[in-house]
């Protein structure tokens, strides 16, 4: 599946279930492990565990098994991977705590690094 198809599929079901705060972060230029991440909040660890069993399913459903679940017991962040994106489930407050989004967007991407590697190495 293409990645904006299966940008919209996670975002959906996302909407389903009445996440809040959905954001979309492109870590294509930061990292090799995945090109988009999505992070979304829920209410309770309940909502949380329910956003993330919604989008397993709805991937399934469209041929998209994910790679690996993490955190579905009871906690307040679940990681759904599934390959070129990767979904973050979590509580508001754990949400505030790992800050996500900042963190990715202070990132060097590795064309920086390179760059600056380049720069040392003359």
């Amino acid at each position: 599946m293409h990645i904006d198809a299966l940008k919209s599929l996670v975002i959906n079901a996302l909407e389903d279930l009445k996440a809040q705060d959905i954001a979309v972060l492109d870590v294509s230029r930061l990292t090799s492990v995945t090109d988009l991440m999505v992070v979304a909040s829920g209410t309770s660890s309940r909502h949380v565990a329910a956003l993330a069993e919604h989008v397993v399913q709805t991937a399934k459903e469209q041929g998209v098994p994910p790679l690996g679940v993490e955190g579905e017991n009871g906690t307040d962040w679940v990681l759904v991977d599934l390959g070129n994106l990767v979904v973050h489930l979590m509580l508001p407050e754990t949400r505030q705590l790992y800050d996500l989004e900042r963190l990715w967007a202070d990132l060097p991407s590795d064309t920086d690094v390179r760059l600056e590697e380049g720069i040392r190495g003359s």
